[in-house]
């Protein structure tokens, strides 16, 4: 509460926070102490309290990284990573404590840039680019109709892949409703706009991201 309090001091209403990534492998050079710990269960509790305390000032509480970056032994602005564990050991663990928040009204979703074949087997496409997982999971599996950003899209996991008008388009595809620092922010508009003009992107899907927002 206090955190959130003094960010809407100064003019910040989202908190890009909590973590809820479950810290599970202690070669994680990203995630480690950022995390709440190694306990799915104790993740959710600490992550719904802090959820508590930004959203009881009105400011918007954030989890991520969707799906789950706890397991990861790369750094993703360096590069790109996979987590191949299978789905019912995800809903255990990596998606408990989303799940968690999202049944307690959580407002934002953040993505990650980590491929998940248990959840999208489409070679080389990560959570952010992934229509499966952001629309097919996370919207109606997990009926969550809050607000969905992108992790930075200046980090090398994407930035290295795709271009900033390949990458927004795709992640607006993918379903999500901010894409946040584009390495070029101007390409990533003009590649957006020409997603919607070839009929890639409905109208329809851009004026829910808009109402949402």
């Amino acid at each position: 509460e206090v955190s959130a309090t003094e960010a809407r001091a100064v003019g910040v209403n989202v908190d890009f926070y909590p973590v809820v990534d479950v810290n599970n492998n202690p070669r994680n050079p990203i995630i480690n102490i950022r995390s709440f710990g190694e306990d799915p269960a104790l993740v959710s509790e600490m992550a719904l309290a802090y959820i508590r305390g930004i959203q009881s000032t009105g400011a918007f509480a954030t989890v991520k990284h969707f799906p789950g970056h706890g397991d990861t032994t790369i750094d993703t602005h360096l590069g790109l990573a996979v987590i191949s564990h299978p789905r019912e050991r995800l809903d255990k663990v990596e998606l408990a404590p989303f799940k968690a928040a999202i049944d307690a009204g959580v407002d934002a979703v953040m993505s990650t840039h980590i491929i998940l074949p248990a959840l999208d087997p489409t070679p080389g496409i990560p959570a952010t680019l992934s229509r499966p997982i952001l629309t097919g999971l996370l919207r109606n599996e997990l009926k969550f109709n809050g607000l969905i950003f992108t992790d930075s899209m200046s980090m090398s996991a994407i930035s290295k892949g795709w271009t900033p008008d390949e990458a927004a388009a795709m992640a607006v595809k993918a379903g999500v409703d901010f894409v946040l620092h584009s390495p070029d922010d101007d390409l990533a508009f003009k590649g957006i706009k020409k997603a919607v003009q070839a009929g890639e992107i409905s109208l329809a899907q851009l004026d829910a991201s808009v109402e949402r927002i």
